[in-house]
């Protein structure tokens, strides 16, 4: 058991889901603290049990059920009985709000997908909505060449001293995070929710790795009167893909959501 106080640290982002008042206004009791974040303090458990070994080679998937919210403590809990690697975080009240799945063991082939790049350079940014979201039609590519102050960050972000990610490993918080940068890259997003990705580690990253980050829009679809995106992200160093990423995001919150 791991034990750890949530903090919100995009207070000042585009994102106003993660400020008081257009969370409130949405029916929530106050700004969020990114998914992100949350999946960071769900990786403790399992890079405590695995070391790097599972940033080389793993299938992790990830669910937020519930919002954490600023100054909460979280309760990561994990069991692991010789296959996958199961962790949840509930808050102080017991309520769950948010499960990883680690599987350590042989990936799917790598989606074909990985190899569509929609250019590079500047991207005039537009507001996202149903019909600026072209599904299969890859975003500009970029290229991300993460540094050691910026992985200190990240693990900082999370109280997580691990020796690992000092001796130049990239935080797997700094990796997931990058599906949110390759939206915010292409889009205005005024208030939107993370709510799940799919993530295939295959080969490990490290500080001043040269990673060009490709994704593309392979879903959209409404419920519940949110609409959602469903984004694929291929990091790839060198010639080979290194991480494979399956992100899905409320672009469009229904009012009262709660």
């Amino acid at each position: 058991m791991h034990q750890v106080i949530a903090r919100n640290y995009a207070v000042a982002s585009e994102n106003k889901i993660h400020s008081d008042s257009i969370a409130k206004r949405l029916g929530f009791s106050g700004a969020l603290v990114p998914g992100a974040t949350v999946f960071g303090h769900l990786t403790w458990p399992v890079t405590a049990q695995l070391g790097e070994r599972w940033l080389q080679k793993s299938l992790v998937t990830t669910r937020f059920i519930k919002p954490a919210y600023d100054g909460e403590q979280l309760t990561i809990t994990d069991r692991h009985s010789g296959g996958p690697i199961a962790v949840e975080c509930h808050n102080s009240a017991g309520v769950l709000l948010a499960t990883l799945e680690c599987r350590p063991e042989a990936l799917p082939a790598i989606d074909a997908r990985s190899k569509l790049t929609g250019g590079s350079g500047a991207v005039e940014r537009v507001e996202i909505g149903w019909d600026a979201i072209r599904l299969n039609q890859p975003f500009a590519s970029y290229v991300w060449t993460p540094d050691a102050a910026q992985n200190a960050e990240f693990a900082a972000r999370l109280n997580d001293e691990t020796e690992l990610f000092k001796r130049g490993v990239l935080h797997p918080h700094a990796i997931l995070s990058q599906a949110n940068q390759a939206l915010v890259r292409q889009f205005i997003m005024p208030a939107w929710i993370h709510t799940g990705s799919e993530i295939r580690f295959r080969n490990l990253l490290r500080i001043g790795d040269s990673i060009e980050v490709r994704s593309v829009p392979i879903d959209k679809w409404e419920k519940k009167g949110h609409q959602f995106i469903k984004l694929y992200v291929a990091l790839v160093k060198g010639a080979e893909v290194a991480t494979e990423i399956y992100h899905t995001a409320i672009f469009r919150v229904a009012e009262n959501s709660q």
